[in-house]
């Protein structure tokens, strides 16, 4: 009988990202492409666990990606295609469905990716969203600034991050800004704009079953931290609170309501501080940005990237069974930075896991057996960071590699 091949899986990102899901791909004896742009030509990538590298120019048409995918194709067999991050999301399903390879359709990921669609099908379902419209029809618009109160979000529906965000206070201040957008309008949605707390919920899902969730809450709201500058945090809840089941229901329910097979997901959502409900804000099919899932992996000691990896590879063949897990909690204190390489040696606390070395950021991973002791050193660390080392940048209308 001939050898059974090897399982090849392409990657795609246009972001440098994904590290461990290459390394863990590889582990599992998988033959790995990685297809990103060309300006991480010479980036930080396990080589040693990518078997060939391919290069595209920024901005590449959907079209051109599947025509350069397909080449690659007539040479060597492609069993499954991801994205590692969520901007490549649309490329990668129309390439599987182009080339009929399983995996997530672009139906099913244009409810990770656009906002207008996942709430639409979050509200039917009877999840509660705040108050939303598509940005389409002018007399509607008229109408819902009419019932809904100000202020109100103009979002882009396919961004992340608070990018294209518009805050809006009268009626007479959108008018100029859907001039700008001129046909780009439909793309947008406006929304109620909620005061509250907000929280995220990471989770692992194997054959439309959450297998895994941890529920954190930030502690500025990433609008606020990403529009007005400040020190970023999130933390793990304590596991045993009543917000922690509310918020993991609504996760099990919200990612049933958009039919995810299998994967990982960022969900965030928000407590109101009028009415105390909680409200879906977004969700997208992927790992969470900004360390979370270092925050993840300290307190819980599992790697979201390797078992997005174990499940990619096994697709349902094999039951997906959840590496033993710790029950500490961890947090994130992160910022820009005046200094390109800041000097973090003053802070010495024991419960440091890790420090994070980029360019312009100060920034550590926490570690602690209970979880007033994360919340104790966050809000130390939020205000010395200010002195120390805060800087801001404004928000970029459009995200960049």
């Amino acid at each position: 009988m001939p050898e059974a091949r090897p399982l090849t899986i392409l990657c795609i990102t246009s972001y440098e990202k994904g590290q461990e899901f290459l390394r863990a791909c590889k582990e599992q004896g998988c033959r790995v492409l990685l297809l990103t742009v060309e300006k991480f030509r010479d980036g930080d990538w396990p080589r040693e666990a990518i078997d060939e590298m391919f290069y595209m120019p920024p901005d590449l048409p959907t079209w051109a990606i599947i025509n350069t995918v397909s080449y690659m194709a007539r040479w060597q067999p492609i069993d499954r295609i991801v994205a590692l991050d969520e901007f490549d999301m649309e490329n990668a399903a129309a390439l599987r469905e182009h080339l009929r390879i399983p995996g997530m359709g672009l139906t099913t990921v244009r409810h990770f990716r656009d906002k207008l669609a996942m709430r639409g099908r979050a509200k039917e379902e009877g999840i509660n969203v705040p108050e939303f419209i598509h940005v389409l029809n002018h007399a509607s618009l008229h109408e819902f600034m009419f019932r809904v109160n100000p202020p109100w979000l103009l979002k882009p529906r396919s961004q992340a991050s608070g990018i294209g965000m518009k805050k809006i206070h009268a009626a007479a201040d959108l008018w100029p800004l859907l001039e700008q957008l001129g046909d780009e309008q439909s793309h947008y949605l406006l929304e109620q704009f909620v005061p509250g707390d907000v929280f995220h919920v990471d989770s692992i899902v194997s054959e439309s079953k959450v297998v895994f969730a941890e529920a954190h809450a930030y502690g500025s709201p990433p609008l606020d931290t990403s529009h007005q500058g400040g020190v970023f945090t999130t933390r793990t809840l304590l596991r045993t609170a009543p917000e922690v089941k509310l918020l993991k229901q609504m996760n099990r329910d919200l990612i049933e309501a958009l039919r995810l097979v299998r994967g990982v997901t960022h969900a965030e959502f928000l407590r109101a501080h009028t009415d105390g409900k909680f409200y879906f804000i977004e969700i997208a099919s992927r790992v969470g940005g900004a360390y979370i899932s270092d925050a993840v992996e300290a307190a819980s000691g599992v790697n979201l990237w390797r078992e997005w990896a174990r499940i990619e590879t096994k697709s349902g063949k094999l039951p997906y069974v959840l590496p033993k897990r710790r029950r500490d909690y961890a947090g994130v204190v992160l910022s820009l930075a005046r200094q390109e390489t800041p000097d973090t040696s003053a802070y010495n606390d024991p419960e440091i896991a890790q420090r994070i070395t980029k360019k312009y950021h100060a920034g550590f991973i926490l570690r602690a057996p209970k979880p007033q002791r994360i919340a104790e050193l966050l809000d130390s660390y939020s205000a010395r960071f200010r002195d120390d080392f805060l800087a801001t940048a404004p928000v970029p209308d459009k995200p960049s590699s």
